[in-house]
């Protein structure tokens, strides 16, 4: 520092929190002479035995530094290694945030994530083309897109906790025609109606709308003054116990959302804004005790409210607790991508990014938010449910797809085939079932605009993430939540030269790296048996094979980027994945040769013919 002494935060694991104002209220002015908006860093406190919550709670911290500094009705979101390429992005998200219609019903809007510096043919399908362009419209005609983490424009109320404004409903009509005896039952009912819309207008003067949050009403001020919540009950007096047993206590609110009265008077205002009269020491103030370690002790935070605590995914899990409240979301795609990022193009990074997702995913579903079970009875809709549980439950197809690309080499060595003799009927299901997929394929590609590359793109490292890191995910997941057993599969670099996508070739040794390569050896190996033996039987028997090759074919063209990713530009895999592999694959031929569960099993004496004609 100015002073020669050490900056605070060198030490990242205890450090206290630290707020920088580089531009404030009367800050610099811009070549037209307006202001400049704010421009604030904030580093929350780090202490050593509190728990940080990685990038949820630093996202946490962010929020309630916001409201007590700034308190915009809307927030975006930006991963670290996203920018800014549409300048006009934002007004885009405010034409639907702040729709009169729609707006209020809105918890965010989602842009497509796209990226700068990948490779021409996209090896490792990091563009994800086929889940924003289309899984992620498809959602958007049901309840919305689900939050993926980066490039997101929130409605801060959305954040709190609140439920979503009830739509008002329209009257019903009524007629003068029928008889007086036959309304005399919704006489009453209507003079009861017109009895509560009275005191509803009564109460609209002080307050503007009610929420709904964790079964009680909650009634947020307009924008004003506020510090002190004690005049939120002052301000009621003359009214009735039943209106004032509406609102929450200040011991309440405290209880929630943590003893800060400034951010909590923030969350009251519908439209943002600060209260009239602030100061801005004062406010500073505020806001580094907002960011301290222990704020969120007997809080809702991380549970409730802001984003939620549990997975390194919190970004589904966000999402996933506003969609349960009832709240929308929007899915926006300007023609100028509103945001790019860099993504991870080498073999190693990509099996480890995918391997933390899946991670997230196994990690939800073994937790109380699982969509299986979680929020019935709320205001998420069945579709929308379908696609979350989808979200969570993909990495255990890996089981399955291990299965599968196992099948066609030991039908090769064992010399039977992968299909069973099936009759009519079942031939007709098995060819429609088939046929459907197929066309359901081409009509999504159709209507989304997505090049057949990019389709085989996403189908071949769906397999080699199968195999591998969603593999190790599903096991990862079972020993962290069920044994409390943290693994981990560590990275080891190998350089590679400075040419152009120089990180494509660039090779990091993981365990991911095994099954994918033993399933592409063992292939292999049942392929050469396949045709050694068809070669030893003579001419009848290479009729049979053409199927067997055709499937054990099939897999190796879905591993063949991984293949290459394996080789690297010099052709040179390192000796111990190799010999791992081999190893693997040659026991496991072995064994299964030796075993060979096809073969039926004889019970009983063995018979020998004597060799002696009667």
């Amino acid at each position: 520092m100015q002073d020669g002494t050490p900056w605070p935060g060198n030490n990242t694991r205890d450090h206290p929190g630290m707020i920088q104002v580089y531009l404030g209220s009367g800050g610099a002015l811009d070549v037209e002479g307006k202001e400049l908006p704010r421009l604030v860093y904030i580093s929350r406190e780090k202490r050593p035995g509190y728990q940080h919550h990685k990038k949820a709670g630093a996202m946490n911290a962010l929020v309630r530094v916001s409201a007590v500094l700034t308190n915009a009705p809307f927030m975006l979101n930006l991963d670290c290694d996203h920018y800014i390429n549409n300048s006009k992005a934002l007004r885009e998200a405010m034409c639907f945030l702040m729709d009169p219609q729609l707006g209020k019903k809105l918890c965010y809007v989602q842009f497509p994530q796209r990226f700068d510096g990948i490779d021409h043919h996209d090896r490792y399908a990091n563009r994800n083309t086929v889940f924003f362009d289309i899984n992620m419209k498809g959602l958007d005609g049901i309840q919305g897109p689900v939050y993926v983490g980066t490039g997101t424009v929130f409605n801060r109320q959305a954040l709190y906790g609140y439920d979503p404004p009830v739509s008002e409903k329209r009257p019903k009509m009524t007629c003068d025609c029928w008889p007086s005896w036959c309304c005399c039952c919704c006489g009453g009912s209507r003079k009861s109606k017109s009895k509560k819309k009275g005191l509803a207008s009564l109460l609209g003067g002080l307050y503007t709308k009610k929420k709904k949050m964790m079964g009680k009403n909650y009634v947020r001020k307009g924008s004003g003054t506020m510090f002190d919540l004690e005049e939120i009950e002052e301000g009621l007096e003359g009214y009735e116990e039943l209106e004032k047993s509406s609102l929450m206590s200040q011991k309440n609110f405290e209880k929630r959302f943590g003893q800060s009265p400034v951010f909590i008077a923030s969350t009251l205002m519908e439209d943002g804004g600060l209260p009239e009269g602030t100061n801005s020491t004062t406010l500073i103030k505020e806001a580094i005790h907002v960011i301290s370690c222990g704020y969120e002790e007997k809080t809702e935070w991380g549970k409730e409210i802001g984003w939620i605590y549990g997975s390194v995914t919190e970004d589904i899990l966000t999402g996933f607790k506003m969609h349960c409240r009832g709240w929308k979301s929007v899915y926006c795609i300007p023609k100028r991508p509103a945001f790019k990022g860099s993504a991870p193009i080498n073999l190693s990074d990509r099996l480890h990014q995918v391997l933390r997702w899946a991670l997230g995913s196994v990690e939800i579903f073994l937790s109380r938010h699982c969509p299986l079970w979680y929020g019935y009875g709320g205001k998420l809709k069945l579709l929308e449910r379908l696609a979350y549980i989808n979200t969570i439950v993909y990495p255990f197809t890996s089981i399955p797809l291990l299965a599968y690309c196992t099948i066609p080499a030991v039908c090769l060595l064992t010399g039977k085939f992968i299909i069973p003799t099936l009759n009519n009927l079942a031939s007709i299901w098995f060819l429609a079932l088939f046929l459907s997929i197929i066309a359901t394929g081409i009509l999504e590609l159709r209507w989304s605009g997505v090049s057949l590359e990019d389709w085989w793109r996403n189908e071949q490292f769906w397999v080699i993430g199968g195999v591998s890191a969603h593999l190790f995910a599903v096991f990862q997941g079972l020993l962290k939540v069920l044994a409390g057993v943290d693994t981990n599969f560590t990275v080891t670099a190998k350089a590679a030269d400075d040419a152009e996508f120089g990180e494509l070739y660039l090779f990091k040794w993981t365990t991911l790296l095994i099954p994918p390569t033993t399933l592409i050896i063992l292939n292999m190996v049942g392929v050469v048996a396949g045709i050694s033996d068809a070669i030893n039987n003579g001419y009848g028997s290479w009729g049979p094979l053409f199927g067997k090759l055709f499937f054990a074919f099939w897999v190796i063209l879905h591993l063949y980027p991984f293949l290459k990713g394996l080789m690297g530009r010099q052709n040179r895999t390192p000796t111990i994945v190799v010999l791992w592999s081999i190893l693997l694959s040659s026991i496991f031929s072995l064994v299964w040769v030796r075993i060979d569960p096809f073969l039926p099993k004889q019970t009983g004496p063995i018979l020998k013919q004597c060799g002696v004609e009667c």
